[in-house]
Formats: structure tokens, sequence, C-alpha cells
């Protein structure tokens, strides 16, 4: 058995996100996804199908930004991890979400971490 650290680092998007009344508009979150991927046997081939396609992580966070307001980053942590577990696979996920623009002198975050 083989277990491989697949990341997607620093996805920018706009997204709804807050409690706070200047948090109706999109405002943009930096998403960090770290997953823990078990393969049954060492890698045979040299192609995409042997392997998670971090696209499908991309695809379902930018969809998300677009389609859904979240009243915590503590929730869209758990969005997010939950849609990452949902390849049986990933036996781990650490997901990581930074607000940016908040404050004038400081980023604020949420980081989870999920397991099977």
């Amino acid at each position: 058995m083989a277990e491989f650290t697949t990341i997607l680092d620093s996805l920018a998007v706009m997204i709804r996100l807050g409690i706070h009344p200047y948090e109706v508009e999109p405002q943009r979150v930096i998403i960090s996804v770290e997953m823990a991927v078990d393969y049954p046997e060492a890698l045979g081939e040299d192609a995409i199908e042997e392997v998670l396609d971090y696209d499908f992580v991309r695809e379902r966070i930018v969809g998300l930004a677009a389609e859904r307001r979240f009243a915590l980053q503590e929730t869209l942590c758990e969005t997010i991890a939950g849609l990452c577990l949902a390849d049986a696979r990933v036996k781990r996920v650490k997901v990581r979400t930074m607000k940016t623009d908040v404050y004038p002198d400081a980023r604020i975050g949420c980081e989870i971490i999920r397991g099977r």
C-alpha cells in the first residue's frame, strides 16, 4: 500500500462568507486542502487514471463559491472536507480557509482535519 498527500494550495475564490453586514458581498478567501490518499499498491503507470485527480476538488470548491453563502468558515471547511472524503481513497483531509481582507493588518482563518 502507498499513501500520498495530494495538495491544492492557496486557491483564491470570491465567496459570500461571514456574519457581519460588511460581508454581504463576496470576499476573497484563500483555501488550501491536503488529502492523504491511499492506493492499494505502488503506481503501475504514469497515468491520471492511477491516482486521485485533484481537478474535482478545485472545481467543486469553485462551484461552492459561486452557488452558496456560508455564515462561518467552520461550515465552509466542513463542507470542503466532506466533498474530499466522498472519494473512498481519501483517508484524511486538512482544510484551511483564510479571509484576506477583513482586517488591514491580519488575515483570519480556520483549519480542520477530518479522517475516516
